[in-house]
């Protein structure tokens, strides 16, 4: 395999086709919007930059990772001749599906098709096109060129070569690949999540605040952020729409959101990516300042 095809310039895909560039793929990024694509590639040379100045890689890869990568704002036009497909494009049920039945008009009946979804059925996503054992989640973690997790999903007609290629490659990219059926949220978020949504209603409940939640599980269970800075850095309409995917997939009343979740992403309070969530973040600094809305 040595052409791949990443769909969605955000950050999930950017960081996705920065690992596969850095391990001497030719990538071909795309996205509808060129100014997307344009930000992308100005963040993938910034983040070479980070690992450059790490000593994590020479000039000579920084330089070779930035010349195999390419954008097209055409999805016919990036997946001609690729021979795998991963879509990273925003989580919503109807654009990922869409996206794969234009993939499947326009790749041959051997490319890989993958998705980065974090919890949509991949078997609902597979059912699509009309090569559904092609079709296979590689889920991985953000940010994608530091963390080592690649949750690998079987959807329901998954063909077991294709799932120990795609095994094999995500061991060439450096990464520790786990592979799980498809069911709602798979491992990673069907965990996750309600831990998540529980600090959330410790928090709605008034059971402590939000410095003293996220201090008990970094102290008393080592977890290197909160669960309520997690939830801002992830976005918490991801969070939202996550927890409504295990609702619906369930309907068991344990993953069902927590009002001040679905409140915050009503009225637009979704972490970082808005600028304030759980906690105020300001640009150009560092300091972990709880909102004044949850402030005592």
């Amino acid at each position: 395999m040595q052409k791949v095809a990443v769909i969605g310039a955000g950050t999930m895909g950017n960081g996705i086709a920065h690992v596969f560039a850095q391990n001497g793929f030719a990538v071909h990024l795309i996205d509808v919007s060129q100014p997307a694509l344009d930000k992308a590639l100005v963040t993938i040379g910034k983040n070479l930059d980070r690992q450059l100045a790490k000593a994590s890689i020479t000039e000579e890869i920084k330089q070779q990772t930035l010349t195999n990568l390419q954008t097209f704002t055409s999805l016919a036009a990036g997946v001609k001749n690729t021979e795998l497909v991963v879509e990273a494009a925003t989580e919503q049920t109807e654009l990922k599906l869409k996206i794969f039945r234009e993939l499947d008009e326009h790749t041959g009946p051997d490319v890989i098709l993958a998705t980065n979804t974090s919890s949509i059925s991949i078997t609902k996503i597979a059912a699509a096109t009309g090569k559904p054992g092609k079709v296979i989640g590689m889920h991985f973690m953000n940010p994608v060129p530091v963390m080592k997790l690649v949750e690998i999903i079987n959807g329901y007609a998954t063909e077991k070569a294709v799932t120990e290629k795609i095994t094999a490659l995500s061991e060439q990219l450096g990464k520790v690949p786990c592979v799980v059926n498809d069911y709602p949220g798979f491992i990673a978020n069907r965990i996750l999540m309600p831990m998540i949504n529980e600090a959330i209603s410790s928090l709605y409940e008034g059971v402590a605040g939000v410095n003293e939640i996220d201090t008990v599980m970094k102290l008393g269970m080592a977890h290197p952020m909160g669960p309520l800075q997690l939830a801002d850095f992830i976005g918490l309409d991801v969070c939202l729409s996550i927890l409504n995917v295990l609702y619906d997939g369930f309907g068991n009343q344990k993953y069902a959101p927590c009002p001040l979740l679905v409140n915050m992403v009503t009225a637009g309070f979704l972490g970082v990516k808005s600028g304030e969530g759980f906690y105020k973040y300001t640009a150009g600094s560092k300091d972990l300042v709880v909102s004044a809305r949850f402030s005592r």
